[in-house]
């Protein structure tokens, strides 16, 4: 039974939370809470000191075992799943180890001044006032995790046993899945984005199709994506479905010797046409192309955010 989209805390029953941001575009983000009796887990942190401090009152005033957060894990380096650490404070803050070194080289004094800037930078400045025009980057300290593992590892909440499953480079260069056995329910983090395209800002495409499997091999009931309303296995299904047909139709450009931006321009979306962010499969593209030449720089995210400026523009015109 599909659970209302609203913005807040989300009771998922057996002392688990998911607090949602509609409509999960470009830094509205999902986190979840785990408490048993007066142990807790928080699954991500906000985009900024103020939203966080929103969620976690949202927290404490229904949950009193959220008035101190024993542990806090990090999905992943974006800062939209990170940025409001700091007011977790005390926490054991708990990452992957290739996502603590991507939160490290990336951090809210970048974005502060970028969007300073975002004035003076024209078509692609006013794209950036849109997509993150309702953020303060201002004031951030970045609390970075204090214990990181590779692979997977266990936790605990009073009773309940956690499982966290590293499937990056995929999204991002770190990602992992929150899995929680007893009570079918995983956090997905941004391996999962629900009515809204996804970003591939790492890869390959191959580890992100395998954590999609990982995901429908579990028991689950409850999937909370990193953006957008709660799902279940059929919304896993459509991702991965999406990421296969883009790699095929990526592939076939590259072949034909079709640069990277125009084959962003000339791949179909029709069939996902009702999700957001549409202009992402600039950056999608880029990352296969990159894969299939075994080319292993970083993107260029400046130039990425410059072309999906233009095609944003074009496509709301």
């Amino acid at each position: 039974m599909a659970r209302p989209y609203t913005r807040g805390l989300h009771d998922l029953g057996n002392g688990l939370w998911a607090y949602l941001q509609p409509d999960g575009s470009w830094g509205w983000s999902n986190a979840g809470l785990v408490v048993d009796g007066d142990r807790s887990l928080l699954v991500d942190t906000l985009f900024d000191l103020k939203l966080t401090r929103e969620m976690l009152d949202a927290m404490r005033r229904a949950v009193p075992a959220a008035q101190s957060i024993d542990t806090l894990v990090n999905t992943h380096a974006n800062g939209d799943h990170c940025f409001g650490n700091q007011l977790v404070g005390g926490a054991r803050i708990v990452a992957s180890s290739a996502a603590a070194r991507e939160m490290a080289e990336v951090g809210p004094a970048r974005l502060a001044q970028l969007m300073s800037q975002a004035e003076e930078m024209g078509e692609v400045g006013a794209y950036l006032r849109r997509i993150f025009g309702a953020f303060d980057f201002d004031g951030i300290t970045l609390a970075l995790p204090n214990e990181t593992f590779d692979g997977e590892t266990s936790l605990t909440v009073g009773e309940k046993q956690v499982r966290l499953y590293e499937v990056g480079p995929a999204h991002t260069r770190g990602d992992l899945l929150v899995h929680l056995p007893a009570e079918r329910a995983v956090f997905a983090g941004d391996i999962l984005f629900v009515e809204g395209h996804p970003v591939i800002w790492a890869g390959p495409i191959g580890n992100w199709l395998r954590a999609c499997d990982r995901i429908l091999a579990m028991d689950v009931e409850s999937i909370v994506p990193g953006h957008g309303p709660l799902t279940d296995q059929a919304g896993v299904r459509r991702l991965r479905a999406y990421l296969d047909y883009i790699a095929r139709e990526a592939r076939r450009r590259y072949d034909a010797g079709m640069p990277a931006f125009e084959a962003a321009q000339d791949i179909a979306l029709d069939d996902y046409s009702s999700w957001g962010d549409a202009e992402r499969i600039v950056v999608n593209v880029h990352s296969l192309y990159r894969e299939f030449s075994g080319d292993q720089s970083p993107p260029d995210v400046p130039a990425l955010f410059a072309q999906m400026a233009v095609l944003a523009n074009t496509r709301r015109h």
